[in-house]
């Protein structure tokens, strides 16, 4: 059974019990996860050809310490980076090194600073230089079944709602939704319940209230759904080399709907916004 429980009478642990957040927790997550965004926006001008994705790792770190955060993975579980960069069919947890991206590569930039209390969680897909079709689409494809998701969050749904429009979605574009991974409830606590899984059915898992905070990110392949986890502990890769995509947000339960943190600023969180440097607007 479900429970829920007010955020400031629960440990800085995960207990298994959803945090209920109020409205100056809420404040504190804007602020945190615009910081996030404006670090992803930032990003967009570094991405190219010949840049190395610990270059990208020592941005982030700098960004976050001079706006007063700390990167949320730095030294978290052993990981010794302050960003996670996963190129082409890494699915997730990509470590930062020296090798330089190269053109036609699609990159997901994963930043999580921690601020005043509060984690900023959100990640996007990055082109570098030109990029086939088939990776283009694979972008479209996870941020479009991402934004049907996060349409289902609203007091009264229920958590596999998010799941089975993810997955509806994918499946019906010819691509696999990865189940080794799920999003997760953010706030104080980094990785929080509930557990949000980007597969299942309508009407089933917990059910949504106000206050509740959680991460939707789907990770979508070209091929099977199937991973493997490096021997480093961290990377985890697609098992047939199928290029894979996530874009991912925090989001808040409101009293009529959803808000969503995370949003670009620049509205540079839409596929294909980056490429070549022409920056869009439009969400």
């Amino acid at each position: 059974m479900t429970s829920y429980l007010e955020a400031e009478v629960l440990p800085a642990r995960n207990t298994g019990a959803i945090r209920l957040y109020d409205a100056e927790a809420f404040e504190g997550m804007r602020r945190a996860c615009q910081l996030t965004a404006r670090c992803l926006d930032e990003l967009a001008n570094i991405v190219q050809p010949g840049v190395a994705t610990e270059e990208i790792d020592r941005f982030v770190l700098r960004f976050g310490l001079d706006n007063g955060a700390l990167p949320a993975t730095l030294n978290y579980r052993g990981y010794m980076k302050s960003v996670c960069t996963s190129i082409n069919h890494v699915v997730c947890h990509g470590i930062p090194n020296d090798k330089p991206l190269r053109d036609g590569d699609i990159v997901n930039i994963d930043v999580t600073f921690l601020l005043d209390g509060y984690y900023g969680d959100a990640s996007r897909m990055y082109p570098v230089g030109k990029v086939k079709r088939a990776a283009e689409r694979l972008c479209e494809v996870t941020y479009h079944s991402l934004m049907l998701a996060i349409a289902e969050v609203k007091p009264g749904a229920h958590m596999g709602d998010i799941g089975a429009a993810i997955q509806t979605f994918a499946e019906g574009e010819r691509c696999s939704v990865v189940r080794d991974f799920c999003g997760h409830g953010v706030g104080r606590i980094f990785h929080d319940a509930p557990n949000v899984l980007h597969y299942g059915r309508r009407g089933e898992g917990a059910e949504m209230r106000p206050g509740m905070i959680f991460t939707i990110e789907p990770m979508i392949n070209l091929g099977r759904p199937h991973v493997k986890v490096l021997g480093d502990g961290w990377t985890a890769v697609t098992r047939d080399r199928s290029l894979s995509a996530q874009y991912e947000h925090t989001v808040g339960v409101t009293e009529t709907g959803c808000e969503v943190f995370t949003f670009s600023p620049g509205g540079l969180d839409t596929p294909g916004l980056a490429i070549g440097g022409q920056h869009g607007t439009a969400r």
